[in-house]
């Protein structure tokens, strides 16, 4: 059966409420989000933060693919605002750039999201104003297909974060991207996942589902069942390992686009970045689900607690599974089985050869500040080399990519990490979406320091 918690989330406009109802356009859901200050306890310590609706993360929302969301944001925040659909192929003046699709919102004032979701999949929300990503505005947004094809008794949402509001007064804006690079030494570190690196800031929490290590989240499983985890990386500056003692992760999803099923003990997930993952119960007692940062210190967990093994003592909060050290899941291991459309004698209408260095995504042949022009219709090759000292996960706004690899049908995807020190990245998108649309890094201070372009439909 589907899994628990499957449906529309009871939430709506300011009040919180969820109105549920049909329009010229199809069933509507309804959901105010009210951005504004929360206070959350970590271990302890109360700390003042920003969120939606008085939580973090957010609501989690939830329709059917082909649905109308409709979301009155009202900003109860000292700073102007925006909310991003990340995942989601939506109408362009609906995507939540600031300056680019819509101005921000100033505080006391309100704007309207309304748009079709057009793919089934795990997406997510979050602002997309300078820093606000590295507070608590975020939410999951849950988009369940019309027929589900998946099995499976339980079904949870991992919200991952690296958190330092409220607990480090370290300046936001303090340093820069060369700044914060902690691996610009040329000595590397002996162990090779230390190179692994997508950002150099002090976080000094984990976070799950606004849980850290000493008060984590439980995820309850009874012997037997089979549970489906969808996994969103929500951090701001950091990517994670993840792996659950005592089991393996049959992936199923790459951001939220059915692959070929693969078993593994692991997955590394950059920021932006989500899985959808099975896990057979089979295993009673009380398992750690360990979330490490790549390249930095730092731990966090949930516990995955079988019901039926009464008295089953829950793991230390450092214990790292073994699982997290085992097979790890790469590109090259995810098939496509969605979408199949691909271009014409498998040759792109258009290429861009792009390099990340420093701040920049830099193009051969183009200013730095000119749009990539593409004509509706192509399709479009990005070929990214990354020369700089960090991971790079690279977000395309309003649209799904197709990552290549050696089988030659690689998963789509929204987001993709690019490695550090030369790596190399391809993939190929279909021009099917006219507006003027992000792409950038998705650690938001390598954004927010110009690491970021714009695709520009020509008229």
């Amino acid at each position: 059966m589907a899994g628990a918690g499957a449906g529309v989330l009871a939430l709506g406009a300011c009040s919180g409420i969820t109105l549920a109802g049909t329009s010229q356009l199809g069933p509507v859901t309804t959901l105010g989000l009210d951005a504004r200050q929360v206070r959350l306890d970590l271990e302890g310590t109360p700390v003042e933060t920003w969120g939606y609706n008085g939580t973090v993360p957010g609501p989690e929302i939830r329709l059917r693919e082909g649905e109308t969301l409709r979301v009155p944001l009202r900003n109860g925040l000292p700073d102007p605002t925006t909310v991003h659909w990340h995942g989601i192929s939506l109408v362009n003046a609906m995507d939540g750039a600031p300056f680019l699709t819509q101005a921000p919102v100033e505080p006391g004032a309100g704007f309207d999201y309304e748009f079709v979701v057009p793919e089934a999949g795990t997406h997510w929300y979050h602002a997309h104003v300078g820093h606000q990503l590295d507070r608590g505005l975020y939410g999951a947004l849950i988009v369940e297909p019309r027929h589900e094809e998946l099995s499976y008794d339980r079904e949870y949402t991992l919200l991952l974060d690296d958190w330092r509001d409220g607990l480090d007064d370290r300046p936001e804006y303090s340093a820069g991207h060369g700044g914060h690079d902690a691996t610009d030494d040329p000595a590397l570190p002996a162990d090779p996942r230390e190179w692994v690196s997508f950002g150099g800031r002090f976080y000094p929490l984990t976070l799950v589902n606004a849980r850290p290590p000493a008060d984590p989240y439980t995820l309850d499983v009874r012997l037997g069942e089979r549970i489906r985890l969808r996994v969103i990386n929500a951090a701001a500056d950091t990517g994670f390992r993840f792996a659950i003692g005592g089991h393996r992760l049959t992936v199923t999803h790459a951001d939220g686009m059915p692959v070929q099923h693969v078993t593994v003990d692991a997955i590394r997930i950059g920021m932006g970045e989500r899985y959808d993952v099975l896990v057979d119960a089979d295993a009673p007692g009380a398992w750690q689900v360990g979330v490490m940062p790549e390249g930095r210190t730092g731990y966090g967990r949930a516990i995955l607690r079988y019901l039926d093994a009464a008295g089953s003592t829950a793991p230390p909060p450092d214990l790292h599974p073994t699982e997290l050290d085992g097979r790890l899941l790469t590109y090259d291991d995810l098939v496509n089985t969605g979408k199949q459309e691909t271009p014409a004698a498998g040759s792109p209408d258009r290429t861009f050869a792009l390099t990340l260095s420093g701040t920049d995504i830099l193009a051969d042949g183009l200013d730095p500040t000119e749009p990539f022009f593409v004509d509706s219709g192509e399709w479009v090759r990005f070929t990214l080399r990354n020369e700089s000292m960090k991971w790079h996960p690279m977000h395309l706004h309003g649209h799904h990519f197709r990552v290549s690899t050696p089988g030659g049908n690689g998963p789509l995807k929204d987001t993709a990490a690019v490695p550090a020190r030369g790596g190399e990245l391809t993939f190929d998108w279909r021009a099917d979406n006219p507006g003027a649309w992000m792409f950038h890094c998705h650690n938001h201070y390598h954004m927010e320091d110009g690491m970021m372009r714009t695709v520009t439909y020509r008229a």
